[in-house]
């Protein structure tokens, strides 16, 4: 039987100063420097790629022990898209320089116009490559699970076994998606989605380009990325439970994130006391 390839297209900028995660930076409206960003941007994607490779194994493990004859059906891998050119051989050499991953990883450069040309670019460089289905996803992302990217690709799964052309979606926090794939014979692009002439936000974007093509859609869980200080606090928050959690779901976490967070005084979110609470006394007699 031949396998069936899958490939987690990871997109993510390299981490350069005043370059990355700008919103959190004293040059629009965060708090600290580029240079922090920075670090923070670097550690949430090495800690999801360690999230997405842990994943791998789980769906593998998942696969032998279903299989009669012991053969994993599904292969996996990682493939990091990266822009522009010239930023493939740094990105390359960033994880070269980090040490030995448990996994190969494959590198790509995607181009295009927009956001949509360049997503577009980055799926067909993975069609041609031999790719059968498709999970992509965002670096900024230290809440994700290896649940999240094991439900991901069991749902592509199950539209590819069923022939059943269709995508699958994770939103974000605010109006857009963390997780979107399909597989190779499902007829569906990222065009007019990221800018949709109508106004429309990514979420219900893609939800009525698959409703318009008459493709099915199957929701992931919310899966939240950081682009704002408010996404921050909430992603700390996120991180420290994932910490304290992780030997329950297979004991990975974003244990990089988590780090710069306690060196950079946001381990620890609080808010003021909230005043304006609904009155109880209809309840509470």
């Amino acid at each position: 039987m031949n396998a069936r390839n899958n490939v987690l297209l990871l997109f993510s900028k390299l981490p350069e100063p005043g370059l990355v995660k700008t919103r959190l930076t004293t040059l629009k409206d965060g708090v600290f420097t580029p240079e922090q960003a920075s670090v923070l941007y670097h550690c949430m994607l090495f800690d999801v790629v360690e999230t997405c490779m842990a994943a791998f194994d789980i769906l593998e493990a998942e696969d032998a022990a279903e299989s009669p004859d012991g053969r994993v059906r599904d292969a996996y891998q990682l493939l990091i898209s990266t822009a522009p050119l010239e930023n493939l051989p740094k990105m390359e050499q960033l994880f070269a320089d980090s040490g030995t991953w448990p996994r190969p990883i494959a590198f790509a450069a995607d181009a295009g116009a927009s956001f949509d040309e360049h997503y577009n670019d980055a799926f067909r460089r993975a069609w041609e490559a031999g790719a059968d289905c498709i999970l992509s996803m965002g670096a900024d992302m230290p809440a994700l699970t290896t649940a999240d990217a094991v439900r991901g690709f069991r749902a592509l799964h199950e539209l590819d076994d069923a022939d059943e052309p269709g995508i699958v979606i994770s939103p974000d926090q605010e109006l857009g998606v963390s997780i979107i794939g399909w597989n190779r014979d499902t007829p569906f692009d990222h065009s007019g989605v990221f800018y949709n002439e109508t106004g429309l936000t990514v979420l219900p974007a893609y939800i009525r380009k698959a409703k318009a093509q008459g493709l099915t859609a199957r929701y992931l869980p919310p899966v939240p990325d950081v682009d704002t200080m408010a996404d921050l606090a909430h992603a700390a928050t996120v991180v420290e439970a994932l910490a304290y959690c992780a030997p329950g779901h297979g004991g990975t976490c974003p244990h990089r994130t988590a780090r710069a967070l306690n060196e950079l005084g946001w381990s620890d979110i609080r808010i003021m006391p909230n005043g304006l609470l609904d009155p109880r006394g209809g309840i509470d007699g």
